[in-house]
Protein backbone atom coordinates (compact mmCIF):
# COMPACT_ATOMS: atom_id res chain seq x y z
CA UNK A 1 0.00 0.00 0.00
CA UNK A 2 2.88 2.37 0.70
CA UNK A 3 3.97 2.03 -2.95
CA UNK A 4 0.68 3.28 -4.39
CA UNK A 5 1.38 7.01 -4.06
CA UNK A 6 4.92 6.88 -5.52
CA UNK A 7 3.65 4.79 -8.45
CA UNK A 8 0.83 7.25 -9.13
CA UNK A 9 3.27 10.17 -9.04
CA UNK A 10 5.56 8.43 -11.52
CA UNK A 11 2.69 7.53 -13.86
CA UNK A 12 1.31 11.06 -13.72
CA UNK A 13 4.62 12.33 -15.06
CA UNK A 14 4.46 10.15 -18.18
CA UNK A 15 2.50 12.65 -20.24
CA UNK A 16 3.23 15.86 -18.36
CA UNK A 17 4.89 18.57 -20.45
CA UNK A 18 8.17 20.16 -19.47
CA UNK A 19 7.57 23.33 -17.39
CA UNK A 20 8.66 25.42 -20.41
CA UNK A 21 5.57 24.16 -22.25
CA UNK A 22 3.13 24.43 -19.35
CA UNK A 23 -0.18 25.91 -20.47
CA UNK A 24 0.44 25.14 -24.16
CA UNK A 25 -2.38 23.07 -25.69
CA UNK A 26 -0.99 20.00 -27.45
CA UNK A 27 -1.70 18.97 -31.01
CA UNK A 28 -2.08 15.20 -31.34
CA UNK A 29 -0.57 13.70 -34.47
CA UNK A 30 -0.01 10.14 -35.61
CA UNK A 31 2.92 9.44 -37.92
CA UNK A 32 3.37 5.82 -38.91
CA UNK A 33 2.89 3.76 -35.78
CA UNK A 34 3.70 6.58 -33.32
CA UNK A 35 1.22 9.05 -31.81
CA UNK A 36 2.59 12.27 -30.32
CA UNK A 37 1.34 15.28 -28.40
CA UNK A 38 3.24 18.25 -29.86
CA UNK A 39 3.66 21.53 -28.00
CA UNK A 40 5.37 24.54 -29.58
CA UNK A 41 6.52 27.69 -27.83
CA UNK A 42 8.77 30.25 -29.52
CA UNK A 43 11.35 28.27 -31.49
CA UNK A 44 11.26 25.17 -29.33
CA UNK A 45 8.98 22.15 -29.47
CA UNK A 46 8.24 19.11 -27.39
CA UNK A 47 6.92 15.75 -28.62
CA UNK A 48 5.55 13.28 -26.09
CA UNK A 49 4.83 9.82 -27.51
CA UNK A 50 1.35 8.73 -26.39
CA UNK A 51 1.05 5.19 -27.68
CA UNK A 52 2.50 1.88 -26.57
CA UNK A 53 5.14 0.37 -28.82
CA UNK A 54 7.08 -2.78 -28.10
CA UNK A 55 10.69 -1.86 -27.24
CA UNK A 56 10.97 1.21 -29.48
CA UNK A 57 14.47 2.50 -30.12
CA UNK A 58 15.08 6.25 -30.25
CA UNK A 59 16.58 5.79 -33.73
CA UNK A 60 13.25 4.38 -34.95
CA UNK A 61 10.96 6.87 -33.20
CA UNK A 62 13.01 10.06 -33.72
CA UNK A 63 12.31 10.49 -37.48
CA UNK A 64 8.57 10.18 -36.83
CA UNK A 65 8.87 12.77 -34.02
CA UNK A 66 10.74 15.13 -36.35
CA UNK A 67 8.09 14.70 -39.06
CA UNK A 68 5.32 15.36 -36.51
CA UNK A 69 7.02 18.47 -35.07
CA UNK A 70 7.72 19.89 -38.54
CA UNK A 71 4.12 19.29 -39.64
CA UNK A 72 2.65 21.01 -36.57
CA UNK A 73 5.13 23.91 -36.32
CA UNK A 74 5.68 24.65 -40.01
CA UNK A 75 9.42 24.91 -39.28
CA UNK A 76 12.44 22.65 -39.74
CA UNK A 77 13.87 20.76 -36.78
CA UNK A 78 17.41 22.08 -36.33
CA UNK A 79 18.34 19.91 -33.34
CA UNK A 80 16.62 17.06 -31.48
CA UNK A 81 17.29 15.68 -28.01
CA UNK A 82 15.43 13.20 -25.86
CA UNK A 83 14.49 9.57 -25.75
CA UNK A 84 11.84 7.34 -27.30
CA UNK A 85 9.12 8.77 -25.02
CA UNK A 86 9.85 12.52 -25.01
CA UNK A 87 11.76 14.64 -27.52
CA UNK A 88 12.78 18.30 -27.43
CA UNK A 89 13.43 20.15 -30.68
CA UNK A 90 15.03 23.44 -31.60
CA UNK A 91 13.30 24.88 -34.63
CA UNK A 92 14.72 26.72 -37.59
CA UNK A 93 12.15 28.87 -39.31
CA UNK A 94 12.68 31.14 -42.28
CA UNK A 95 14.09 34.62 -41.76
CA UNK A 96 11.90 36.42 -39.32
CA UNK A 97 9.36 33.63 -39.48
CA UNK A 98 7.96 32.14 -36.33
CA UNK A 99 6.40 28.75 -35.76
CA UNK A 100 2.78 28.48 -36.84
CA UNK A 101 0.26 29.71 -34.32
CA UNK A 102 -1.57 26.74 -32.87
CA UNK A 103 -5.28 27.42 -32.82
CA UNK A 104 -7.24 26.84 -29.63
CA UNK A 105 -9.21 23.64 -29.46
CA UNK A 106 -8.22 20.06 -29.81
CA UNK A 107 -6.70 19.12 -33.15
CA UNK A 108 -5.64 15.65 -34.16
CA UNK A 109 -3.83 14.63 -37.32
CA UNK A 110 -3.67 11.21 -38.89
CA UNK A 111 -0.67 10.95 -41.21
CA UNK A 112 0.27 8.35 -43.80
CA UNK A 113 3.92 8.01 -44.68
CA UNK A 114 4.24 8.09 -48.47
CA UNK A 115 8.00 7.98 -48.79
CA UNK A 116 10.73 7.01 -46.37
CA UNK A 117 14.39 6.16 -46.61
CA UNK A 118 15.80 3.50 -44.30
CA UNK A 119 19.51 3.60 -43.57
CA UNK A 120 21.17 0.84 -41.58
CA UNK A 121 22.09 2.04 -38.14
CA UNK A 122 20.47 5.44 -38.58
CA UNK A 123 16.85 4.34 -38.70
CA UNK A 124 14.08 5.70 -40.88
CA UNK A 125 13.92 9.16 -42.42
CA UNK A 126 10.44 10.31 -43.39
CA UNK A 127 10.62 12.25 -46.65
CA UNK A 128 6.96 12.53 -47.60
CA UNK A 129 3.62 12.20 -45.85
CA UNK A 130 -0.01 13.21 -46.15
CA UNK A 131 -1.89 14.33 -43.05
CA UNK A 132 -5.61 14.71 -42.46
CA UNK A 133 -6.66 17.06 -39.63
CA UNK A 134 -9.57 16.34 -37.33
CA UNK A 135 -10.81 19.19 -35.09
CA UNK A 136 -12.89 18.43 -32.01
Amino acid sequence: MRWVLPCLVILAGCDTPHPRFAGVEPVRITVGQSTFDIRVRDRKAEAIRRNVEWAPRPEAVAPRAVAAIERVSGCTVHRLDGDQAQFFAWLKCGRGDRPMEILPGRIEYECDIEDAHVDRGLGETVTGMTCTPRRY
